[in-house]
């Protein structure tokens, strides 16, 4: 499983321009290690307000991963699940929509979704 997602930007020729010089005078490797520092340093000014967020609202950080298995051990126990994540959240292959239905009641991703397509277009 990918640790990253790739991301397009666009960006104006004068922006650009100001990247490539910063590259060319040593500060950055790349323009992708100058967007990852940009990108770095932007959160981490917002540190305060993220942690917040993510400690009032209850969000999970990192990957979460549902087997059919623990779905279907939910049902079992009738349980719902209130799935809210920060990071990437992902449901096996074999898992059908008609558990994910009785399953799941509700979805909030901040970062990526892995699922067969029936279940994304269910949860998004």
């Amino acid at each position: 499983m990918a640790e990253t997602e790739k991301i397009t930007i666009n960006s104006n020729v004068v922006d650009l321009g100001k990247i490539d010089l910063l590259v060319e005078e040593g500060f950055y490797s790349n323009r992708t290690d100058f967007i990852k520092t940009s990108i770095r340093n932007q959160i981490s000014s917002h540190s305060n307000v993220i942690e917040k967020v993510i400690n009032e609202k209850s969000f999970v950080i990192g990957i979460s991963r549902y087997s059919k298995k623990m779905l279907e051990s939910l049902l079992e126990k009738n349980k719902v699940l209130d799935i809210k994540i920060v990071g990437m959240l992902v449901f096996d292959n074999d898992i059908d929509l008609d558990l994910v239905r009785k399953t799941i009641k509700t979805v909030k991703i901040f970062g990526a979704f892995r699922a067969n397509a029936a279940i994304k277009k269910y949860l998004t």
